[in-house]
């Protein structure tokens, strides 16, 4: 069989002088590196599958010569599965055409010629292949780019200590799997060498056989003839009779024991193709799901399927050689029976070669996309299915229909076990038919679900305390075709990484906790969806690192010093040593379960509220290093004391979801000489909607430094708002401030001089019109350190204050009266 396109590469050119890109710092050159350069870069086995990326679909030569322009272009913004997203694709396959008519216009002398030559072909070709499905090229340009990704990050992460090694690894791994192919190859074609031999001698047998029938028929045409004649004939005849009736035993014993050869070639290659197939989708597709589950808690992404495509499709066409050549055998010895087991151990060879194919079928049946795992009735969503041998067995001649359902756990266990399900749903799934395409430019045979739609859901009886948030599902997809002619018929199943169905958006952070404790924790085998109930410490820290790290696109993650902090927090603990949490454990109820103490929310809703507040507000802060964030207000206290006035630091507010506080320290205003650390009241998303951090810090004057030392504005002023014009048609604009009156007297000082404040423990009478202070002491009666209401005080004193203290914000108009 012809071998698909998308495994071979084009020629491979050396990189070009004063190429260097958006990419990793080189530290011996001190220059940025592209991510083409850092490809090239690769050896051994690395180098061997990046090149396997490129083939006609798309040429290795345009990857290199047009590296910048693809590596700047926008290929992520491009949501595949959204036709009315085509435009923008074509808008990128134009730009790419275009890109590569100008490269080839400016090539000179003898081998610019032939390059600008070959360049203009791959514009043409490209712009054939892809013009009426220009999302192809985009998918396959993606698939290319974040392959490269995967192989640069894995050769060059040495900082783990392991990196090197892991990447010897990998390359052993695949050079074991490719000699494997190699033997296989081999092997095939030894038997099918064996087999022709066979044939051509059981063709002779017969010729001969049908020759001694002749004789046979000759001698007993003799009976009629007189003595004399019919004895001259009759001995010749006898004799050569003779002579074929001994080779015809002999050549018998000789088939029958070419047969057996056969047999157990066909045997030792069958085991062959098992264990390859078992090293294929036992492993390497095994933790490609892995990979691919892990992504879905922010991990690495799982990288593209061609190169398990490659040896899926190899395999098939090795199996399906065998098969054939063993049915081959079956006609032969059909043609021609002889005693012995032949019959029996060819019908066990069929049987198990046919049961090989078919487990390679049904496992490379498998979900490139997977659904949204937090899925929301009526809200459109989409996902991809793929057949990994689909081209190969040329399914596509017949495109089967592909069906999805969503089905629950109890479900779900019965379709492992094989047991009948009464093609039951646990709900409606509107647009859940999708016919299979097959894509000539990458070899792919796939069918993209883009306009799903759960219309309703019926949930089944919840255990204990289980919420609807902690119920999972998983989306079922089946499809039935044939292969070979009709000689083999499948029908396939696969199942998506369990979803959690939700009906509000209030219940998102919720079911977020029971996706991520399911990726994270899942074991490969296990049955659906069984996670352990509780796990090590260090695990949930990787968990909690993967997704913090995911969700602000960032390399900064939780230092060992956030850890602890919540470590301290999980575990009501007050131990700052991490080792002591390195042999705890946290259960689900701990996790999401069951709320902190003193607080109305749990670990995880608090830490997600601290992701949310983070990746829609203050990502960059935290990425300048500007947010320590994981800090109680202890921890704040003693740092801060140790500094002069006028030093804050930003942290995450204990006692509120997606909350953080300004603490700073300053003059006790009721005792000379003393120093205390104050807490704003905390801002959250909505504060930040309405003015941003960095603005409000620039607008407080008493702040100086941000911890350690750290003038403000060397932090800040790159965020600042430009200052708004005078005026425009007349009208003068007011400016939204936020202001802080006691630290804002135009003699405030913030290294001393205390301002003046209220009595603590007293309170203005109702429409009192004077300012009350939106800070507060740490030990403050009415409020805690991050501005929440002691709720011992009495509450109609604390409602007053909550009037009060809901307006952090206030309008100053600035300017002359008119």
């Amino acid at each position: 069989m012809k071998e698909p396109s998308h495994t071979r590469a084009g020629a491979f050119h050396p990189p070009a002088k004063g190429l260097f890109f958006t990419g990793r710092t080189d530290s011996l050159r001190g220059r940025t590196m592209s991510l083409w350069i850092q490809a090239q870069q690769l050896q051994g086995e690395a180098l061997h599958q990046m090149q396997a990326l490129y083939g006609q679909h798309f040429p290795i030569e345009v990857r290199h010569y047009l590296a910048q322009w693809i590596e700047s272009q926008p290929w992520d913004s491009v949501e595949l599965d959204n036709p009315a997203e085509e435009a923008k694709a074509k808008r990128l396959l134009d730009n790419l055409v275009g890109e590569l008519q100008k490269k080839a216009q400016v090539q000179g002398g003898e081998d610019g010629f032939l390059l600008k030559i070959k360049l203009g072909h791959y514009a043409t070709t490209l712009k054939s292949t892809y013009d009426r499905c220009p999302l192809e090229l985009v998918r396959c340009i993606k698939q290319i780019l974040q392959s490269e990704q995967r192989l640069v990050q894995e050769a060059t992460n040495v900082s783990c200590g392991n990196g090197l090694q892991a990447m010897d690894t990998l390359s052993q791994r695949h050079q074991q799997i490719n000699q494997a192919f190699e033997e296989l190859r081999l092997a095939t074609q030894e038997t099918e060498n064996e087999l022709r031999k066979l044939q051509h001698s059981q063709e002779y047998f017969i010729i001969q056989y049908q020759e001694n029938l002749r004789i046979q028929a000759q001698l007993s045409s003799l009976s009629s003839l007189p003595a004399a004649e019919r004895s001259q004939r009759e001995t010749p005849l006898q004799s050569k009779r003779a002579t074929v009736e001994a080779w015809l035993t002999r050549e018998a014993s000789t088939l029958q024991k070419y047969r057996l050869d056969l047999a157990e070639q066909h045997q030792k290659t069958l085991a062959l193709l098992r264990k390859q197939q078992t090293l294929i989708l036992d492993e390497e597709l095994i933790q490609w799901k892995r990979r691919q589950q892990l992504a879905g808690n922010g991990g690495q992404h799982e990288g593209g399927l061609d190169i398990l495509q490659s040896w899926c499709e190899k395999l098939a066409d090795l199996i399906w050689q065998n098969r054939q050549q063993i049915r081959r055998c079956e006609h032969l010895t059909q043609q021609l029976p002889l005693p012995g087991p032949m019959e029996e151990l060819l019908r066990k060879l069929n049987a198990d070669i046919t049961d090989v194919i078919s487990a390679l079928v049904t496992s490379t049946f498998i979900i490139e996309k997977q659904p949204p795992q937090v899925l929301k009735t009526q809200t459109k969503f989409a996902a991809t299915v793929r057949l990994l041998v689909g081209g190969k067995l040329n399914v596509h001649m017949s495109p089967p229909q592909v069906k999805a359902a969503i089905v629950s756990e109890q479900q779900a266990k019965a379709l492992v076990k094989n047991e009948s399900t009464n093609s039951e749903s646990s709900g409606e799934i509107l647009n859940n038919n999708c016919v299979m395409e097959y894509h000539q430019a990458t070899g792919t045979l796939s069918a993209h679900f883009r306009n799903m739609s759960l219309k309703r859901i019926k949930r089944s009886d919840r255990r204990g305390a289980e919420s609807v948030t902690e119920e999972k599902f998983t989306i079922l997809f089946e499809s039935q075709f044939s292969v070979g002619g009709n000689e083999l018929g499948f029908h396939v199943k696969t199942m998506s990484l369990p979803v959690v169905v939700i009906v509000h958006g209030s219940q998102d952070n919720n079911a977020t906790a029971t996706v991520l404790w399911d990726n994270a924790f899942a074991e490969p085998g296990r049955v659906p969806f069984v996670v352990p109930d509780k796990v090590m410490w260090p695990q949930i820290c990787e968990a909690l690192d993967m997704k913090y790290k995911a969700e602000m696109h960032t390399t900064r993650g939780l230092t060992e010093d956030n850890l602890v902090f919540l470590a301290q927090k999980a575990f009501t603990s007050s131990s700052n040593n991490p080792e002591d949490y390195h042999s705890m454990t946290i259960s689900w109820a701990q996790f999401n379960r069951e709320n902190l103490p003193g607080r109305s929310f749990t670990f995880w809703q608090w830490f997600d509220g601290v992701v949310e507040l983070m990746k829609k507000h203050l990502k960059p802060h935290w990425n300048d290093g500007a947010i320590l964030g994981f800090v109680n207000k202890q921890q704040a206290q003693d740092m801060l004391l140790s500094k002069p006035n006028g030093t804050f630091l930003l942290r995450f507010s204990d006692s509120e979801i997606g909350g953080i506080t300004i603490a700073w320290v300053a003059e006790n205003p009721n005792k000379q000489g003393e120093r205390l650390v104050w807490n704003l009241l905390p801002y959250t998303t909505k504060d930040f909607s309405i003015r941003s951090l960095a603005d409000r810090i620039s607008d407080l004057n008493h702040l100086v430094y941000l911890y350690p030392d750290r003038p403000k504005d060397e932090v800040f002023a790159k965020y600042y708002t430009p200052p708004l014009s005078k005026a425009v048609d007349g009208y003068v604009k007011p400016e939204i401030k936020q202001v802080v009156p006691e630290f804002t007297s135009p003699n405030h000082e913030p290294s001393g001089g205390a301002p003046t404040f209220m009595d603590q423990g007293t309170l203005p009478p109702a429409g009192h019109s004077s300012s009350f202070p939106i800070y507060h002491p740490v030990g403050e009666n009415i409020l805690d350190a991050d501005g929440e209401f002691d709720l011992d005080y009495p509450m109609d004193v604390a409602r007053h204050v909550e009037e009060l203290l809901c307006r952090p914000v206030a309008n100053q108009w600035s300017g002359p009266q008119s």
